[in-house]
């Protein structure tokens, strides 16, 4: 293994029960055409069968490093973990069940090295079921920090960032209010610093979203996403005159779960 990777993959897994989703999310990170990578997961409290399962996955490369949550903290604390094992001067995310074409990480690490004025890129993705391919999200290519006001600009498992600004921003939030919306928080936080992304609109990742469900998130997570809301629109100064962007989680969570599937579904289109 190389003594300093240019990227660091970093995956925060908990009680994946999936053996073929988690097989091949990542391997689509081992099949990567930029080979200069190391791979750090962070089992985050996982019932025993789920962590022997994925430490018998991770035992079949020598680029994946796997540290152990004894208790079950979050996302973000899972995150933070990996990070301060990183060693690479690109952090890039991938989840448990998701994929990234072969190409990704090059594509996105060349945009960084001849983009200096860019901390982040993200890019379009595919949508998967068990079925295959069923739709895409399309993103907005260069998100201004008015683009907040209607939903994160970025998908978390598609991003790459630099690491000096992810340490200047401390790395992810673990505070409580920041729970299920942790992207968010920080790609609002980086832009406060000055810092802009930017999401490729090639489609280079296929996001598991099954085509048919909505689940309803409790209305618990919708009042903490309000408070990400409110915080980081006060900081970005775009609070002025959006209170209804604050509130929209709170009346989001109020709409009848048939009529959201609906909606998702014309959102994300169709491919032909």
């Amino acid at each position: 293994m190389m003594n300093r990777p240019l990227v660091s993959v970093i995956m925060g897994v908990y009680n994946e029960k999936n053996r073929e989703q988690l097989e091949l999310s990542i391997d689509s990170i081992l099949s990567q055409t930029l080979e200069e990578l190391e791979f750090i997961i962070c089992d985050d409290g996982s019932e025993p069968l789920c962590r022997r399962m994925l430490e018998e996955i991770c035992a079949r490369d020598e680029r994946i490093r796997l540290y152990f949550h004894e208790e079950n903290q979050g996302l973000a604390a899972a995150l933070n973990t990996c990070l301060s094992h990183a060693k690479g001067e690109y952090v890039a995310r991938m989840d448990g069940d998701d994929i990234s074409k072969p190409e990704r990480l090059r594509r996105q690490w060349e945009y960084l090295e001849n983009h200096p004025a860019y901390a982040l890129v993200g890019c379009s993705s595919e949508l998967i079921d068990e079925r295959g391919v069923w739709g895409k999200r399309e993103l907005i290519p260069y998100p201004e920090k008015e683009d907040f006001l209607f939903g994160s600009p970025f998908m978390h498992p598609t991003i790459m960032v630099r690491r000096a600004v992810l340490d200047r921003l401390g790395g992810y939030c673990t505070e409580d209010f920041a729970l299920r919306t942790e992207d968010y928080e920080l790609f609002m936080r980086l832009y406060e610093l000055g810092e802009r992304g930017h999401n490729m609109p090639e489609l280079l990742f296929s996001y598991r979203e099954d085509r048919s469900s909505y689940t309803r998130r409790k209305y618990r997570y919708r009042l903490r996403e309000f408070q990400v809301r409110r915080r980081g629109f006060a900081r970005l100064g775009i609070d002025a005159g959006n209170k209804r962007y604050i509130l929209k989680p709170l009346i989001v969570g109020l709409i009848p779960g048939w009529l959201m599937k609906i909606y998702k579904k014309k959102k994300a289109g169709k491919l032909s």
